[in-house]
């Protein structure tokens, strides 16, 4: 809630910028101006529209300066739509827009900054967006703007765990806001939640309350949304009447302010607090806010790129149109005069030599690419998931043989100095089933059982050495997710042989890998069964258990 605090902030500030900026240019971009009136009419989407036909026209006018502005608040648009790729794409791109050297561009230069901040840390790249932190600060003369983008910053220190960076942050902060109330109270609720989180026994009790009052007092309803959220945190596990109070008043709060987001948050502690008559209540609140919520996300997930594509179609039929009417002008040309063939004629190879040359460049930038692309696979099929495996078997294993270690990290060490080679250090021969046994069983623990089924000799009779190796690493990537994400306490693995397939079925009674589907080790997964003509099917990927298929022609 801090981040959409401070989100709420950081838009009002660069709608004032950006508002001020769009009058002056009202009389060369009415497109600009439009794209305001739909922004305060809480229209998005159709400001988004507006705002990149204003960016086209200020390219057209050679104004950089204001098309940056237009992708700026792009970026936001989409960051508020949850679309944090699609405003990662556009914050970037307006960098480039923008001279850093000119300071009249600092309001907005340092906005795009901590807009950049804000997405990449709801991507959960906290070091990415302490650096995008650190240059909206670089950019930022007013101390209100200042005092913002370092409660994001100490916030990313938080996420990551770095504690004493982040007290640090918030004590500088809380310094020099004593005459500010909203300020003051906001940055000794942030101070005092790390303190909590970092250690459970401190008490925040006093410094919650205090800065309850003072919100009360401003009449800082966002304010108050957070203080309750706190409090009913603090006291969940203490005194649960009162946390339920707080819920309650959290809840209240946020549909006054008709947040979603903290609606959802505040009917979850009251689903767990409340009396049990009082629970299927709050669970069927919780469930239909949470559908709607997700349908209106799940429909407007797409809708600004559409827009673009849209617009870029409408772009291009333009210049298709316009192209054709210059050919029919070129035709006529070439019937009246020699000269125009001539003329047409060196151009046409000049533009053929450029786009030739142009189509080097590209195929020699993909030949990088599919490079990059082999040797990042390597490290991560032959390093990385077998040094978790060797993690897995160190941890498991309350006597550890030095030597055999010394072996396995000697032979991790041969891979990574080999990694350039195309070698083979699998070795898939006559005993691939006990291979396959003994690495899958290296990720059992004391709290985690492995049950294998199947898994004989007579079941890879006929299968290539492609194949094994394929399915190895597979299997080898599934179990290292499994430990990472799932916390399951039981897997099973079932093979089976019918006359044209082998399949393997897998499952545990974790929390699933949701979050973990789209991760480069999961995509490598399905790359490596479609490489043998197989498939593989994510049955069940939701919050309990986990359930895949896997299948692949033997012949």
């Amino acid at each position: 809630m801090k981040y959409l605090y401070s989100l709420s902030i950081s838009i009002m500030f660069l709608y004032s910028c950006t508002n001020h900026a769009g009058k002056k240019k009202k009389a060369d971009n009415l497109f600009y101006d439009r794209a305001f009136e739909f922004r305060e009419k809480n229209m998005p989407d159709s400001a988004f529209f507006y705002f990149i036909k204003a960016k086209d026209l200020f390219l057209q006018q050679k104004d950089s300066m204001s098309a940056g502005k237009c992708l700026t608040n792009m970026g936001i648009l989409s960051e508020g739509k949850g679309d944090y790729y699609g405003a990662q794409e556009l914050s970037l791109s307006a960098i480039s827009y923008f001279d850093e050297k000119k300071k009249d561009q600092y309001a907005y230069i340092n906005s795009n900054y901590n807009n950049l901040g804000i997405v990449t840390s709801k991507l959960f790249n906290f070091k990415a967006a302490l650096e995008f932190y650190d240059d909206a600060i670089k950019f930022a003369k007013d101390s209100s703007d200042i005092r913002l983008y370092l409660n994001n910053k100490a916030t990313s220190y938080q996420r990551i765990g770095d504690y004493k960076a982040a007290f640090e942050i918030y004590n500088r902060v809380l310094k020099g806001v004593t005459k500010n109330k909203k300020a003051y109270a906001m940055a000794l609720t942030n101070l005092s939640a790390a303190k909590w989180e970092q250690n459970p026994s401190y008490n925040a009790l006093p410094d919650y309350l205090k800065a309850l009052h003072i919100r009360e007092s401003e009449k800082d309803l966002l304010g108050l949304n957070s203080s309750f959220l706190h409090l009913s945190d603090f006291y969940a596990k203490k005194t649960k009447d009162s946390a339920f109070f707080y819920a309650r008043k959290m809840y209240q709060v946020a549909t006054q302010l008709n947040i979603a987001d903290d609606r959802l948050a505040a009917l979850r502690r009251l689903i767990r607090l409340s009396p049990p008559k009082a629970t299927q209540q709050y669970f069927a609140a919780y469930q239909s806010l949470d559908d709607s919520l997700q349908t209106a996300r799940n429909i407007s997930k797409n809708q600004f790129a559409l827009i673009r594509y849209e617009t870029e179609k409408i772009k291009a039929d333009f210049l298709r149109a316009q192209s054709e009417n210059i050919q029919k002008q070129n035709n006529i040309l070439r019937k009246n005069f020699a000269l125009g063939i001539l003329v047409l004629f060196l151009l046409t190879g000049y533009w053929w030599y450029r786009k030739r040359k142009k189509g080097l460049e590209q195929e020699k930038v993909i030949e990088v690419k599919n490079t990059e692309i082999k040797y990042v696979k390597k490290i991560h099929d032959r390093v990385a998931n077998k040094v978790y495996q060797l993690m897995s078997e160190v941890e498991n294993i309350l006597e550890v043989d030095r030597d055999t270690l010394l072996d396995k990290l000697e032979i991790l060490y041969n891979i990574s100095r080999d990694i350039s080679y195309d070698s083979k250090e699998l070795n898939t021969g006559k005993n691939y089933d006990q291979e396959l046994s003994e690495m899958l069983k290296s990720y059992s623990g004391e709290t985690r059982q492995i049950f294998i089924i199947g898994n004989e000799e007579e079941l890879w009779e006929g299968v290539g050495q492609e194949a094994k190796d394929e399915i190895f690493c597979i299997m080898q990537e599934l179990m290292t997710n499994m430990k990472k994400h799932s916390q399951a306490e039981t897997v099973v693995l079932k093979f089976n042989r019918n006359e044209m397939d082998i399949n393997i079925s897998y499952s545990d009674d974790g929390i699933g890998m949701k979050d973990a589907i789209q991760k480069n080790g999961l995509t490598n997964t399905e790359n490596r069964i479609k490489s043998i003509r197989g498939t593989i099917t994510f049955v069940n990927t939701q919050e309990k258990e986990l359930e895949i298929q896997l299948s692949f022609p033997f012949s």
